[in-house]
């Protein structure tokens, strides 16, 4: 079941990917993932939410110091591979629930805040939800399993 894991990590460091190069193209070019009037990435991907911490809202686009929130999640899914790899059942989960619920809460900003979504930032959801669930199942079974050995 790690193994399953660390592909979907795999899979969401190149959904990261894709949403960081949507966050560094020229907003004036409309980005491949623009489907409709909701779903545009571009508008999400260049949003004040798009950087951590947000921008603020009388600082330009390109000041401040702020970590696009695409490269946090590359490092989010290289952690829980990492830690999947390793056997460290909880460190995994506990990665992948922090992810869930940060996903979570962009996913907020944009259905009420932006109201604009991001495929991306979908997809990323649903790959941190299913690995989620996986490694939630992945420590169930290892408990019952040593809980089967003490008896």
């Amino acid at each position: 079941m790690k193994y399953l894991v660390v592909l979907l990590a795999v899979a969401g460091i190149v959904v990261s990917a894709m949403a960081l190069h949507v966050h560094y193209m020229d907003p004036s070019q409309a980005p491949p993932c623009a489907v409709t009037e909701r779903f545009d990435c571009g508008a999400v991907n260049h949003s004040r939410f798009a950087v951590f911490p947000p921008r603020t809202f009388d600082e330009p686009p390109t000041g401040g110091h702020h970590i696009p929130v695409a490269t946090v999640g590359i490092i989010g899914y290289v952690l829980i591979a990492a830690f999947a790899l390793a056997g460290w059942r909880w460190l995994a989960f506990q990665a992948a629930l922090i992810g869930f619920l940060c996903a979570s809460f962009l996913s907020y900003l944009e259905a009420f805040v932006l109201e604009k979504w991001c495929i991306y930032c979908l997809w990323s959801q649903g790959i941190l939800t299913a690995i989620l669930l996986v490694t939630g199942i992945m420590l169930a079974a290892h408990r019952m399993s040593a809980q089967r050995f003490e008896r």
